[in-house]
């Protein structure tokens, strides 16, 4: 069994010995079976959630809601949570509610507890997280390395954009442009064609977004130096378009497909990619046929309603992504989705099974498992959950005993 942990006002973590750990799987309180549970990982780290008040497993197996510290007389405390490095994929949430009715930040909190004299979080490891480590970023080095950049294009707006990523949002693929390696992106487009509830870059909640989306339309000779500066000179290069600071890439099609020609007219180097929503099948179709290496859907869902519930789409349906994927795929892009994942949602039977009918179709060669940064009760309000809970481990298990040709991780990798 796991101890619940809280945090006192002094910021201490502590462990109360009375009240047994619990977590969240959509509206449910459960406890973390072993399987879901892991030592805190190098590079996660804990928070307190002001606000919000753990709930445990009393020793007569009664939930318990306590907001003051054990023994410390009134002394007001608060829940704590983990927030993993990328390569990680978040099993429970954290058990903890708001006397306020407040709702939790656009951060993908796990759910955490104590045991052997150890902090344990809910996640299992999805892939090998190296190069995306903290230790090897916003270093010492990277304000000098964005001047020489800057200096070296003075004009370009994409740069000074991805300068203030670096710098105001700590954007991992911003600084992988200036530190010279691996995969790197480019924001082209302010416009998009879905209104995600949990848009990191424009908020349809009540809440701030946690980035601020790029306010002009860079020009080809932009994104074409950009692009090469990267694909020239960097350790295994990736370019991809459709960051989180930008709309939907491919609504910007003729002028990327420019110059992505142009790129590929100077180098054959590195992996031109795009991440998208790949509802405008047209625009894919131009990318595509201009030399994209490969394209990382995002989705919620495979079962329409849900879908459209969370990416409330323009003027395209799921059906459109589907045939973007598949025209992609036709054509020998690599194709990953990138799987918003959210314990008590995905690994629902209902959702798993038509997860499956999209792999079972052929056209997909990775499944990328992301944790959707939203706060529970506004995405629970919202959905149409259908089946029984099988546990994002068993859904895990399950995707790879059915779908063995698909390679399940969370990164982008290089084609060339």
């Amino acid at each position: 069994m796991f101890l619940t942990l809280f945090a006192n006002q002094k910021g201490e973590v502590i462990e109360n010995s009375e009240v047994m750990m619990l977590g969240r799987s959509g509206f449910e309180w459960v406890e973390a079976d072993q399987s879901e549970m892991i030592p805190l990982p190098k590079g996660a780290s804990l928070v307190s959630l002001p606000g919000f008040i753990p709930v445990g497993l009393g020793r007569q197996g009664n939930i318990k809601y306590f907001n003051h510290q054990p023994g410390q007389g009134d002394e007001p405390i608060t829940a704590v949570a983990a927030l993993l490095p990328q390569g990680f994929t978040r099993t429970l949430l954290p058990a903890c509610v708001s006397p306020e009715a407040k709702s939790l930040p656009l951060l993908g909190y796990a759910a955490v507890g104590f045991k052997d004299n150890k902090i344990w979080t809910a996640a299992v490891k999805s892939d090998e997280h190296r190069k995306w480590h903290p230790h090897y970023y916003n270093t010492a080095a990277l304000p000098q390395r964005i001047e020489r950049l800057l200096n070296k294009y003075p004009e370009n707006r994409i740069l000074r954009q991805l300068a203030r990523c670096s710098l105001q949002y700590s954007c991992y693929t911003a600084q992988n442009l200036f530190y010279g390696r691996w995969e790197a992106g480019i924001p082209t487009m302010t416009a998009c064609n879905a209104d995600c509830i949990g848009c990191i870059s424009e908020s349809h909640l009540e809440m701030d977004s946690p980035q601020h989306r790029l306010d002009f339309s860079p020009s080809v000779q932009e994104i074409s130096e950009v692009g090469l500066e990267h694909l020239l000179h960097a350790r295994e290069a990736i370019i991809s378009f459709g960051q989180g600071c930008e709309g939907e890439p491919s609504l910007n099609a003729d002028r990327l497909a420019e110059a992505i020609c142009a790129i590929r007219q100077d180098t054959n180097r590195g992996t031109i990619n795009m991440n998208s929503n790949a509802g405008y099948t047209q625009g894919i179709i131009k990318m595509v046929n201009a030399g994209l290496d490969a394209l990382r859907v995002t989705i919620f869902s495979c079962r329409e309603q849900n879908y459209n519930i969370y990416h409330r789409p323009k003027n395209y349906r799921l059906e459109d992504v589907k045939n973007s994927i598949k025209y992609a795929h036709d054509h020998g892009l690599r194709v990953s989705l990138n799987l918003l994942t959210f314990p008590g949602f995905t690994d629902r039977e209902d959702e798993m099974e038509a997860l499956l009918h999209l792999l079972a179709e052929g056209n997909v060669d990775m499944l990328q498992l992301r944790n959707l940064n939203i706060d529970p009760q506004e995405l629970f309000s919202r959905v149409e959950p259908g089946g029984e809970i099988m546990g994002i481990t068993n859904f895990i298990s399950i995707i790879q005993q059915e779908m063995p040709r698909v390679q399940i991780g969370s990164y982008t990798y290089p084609v060339r």
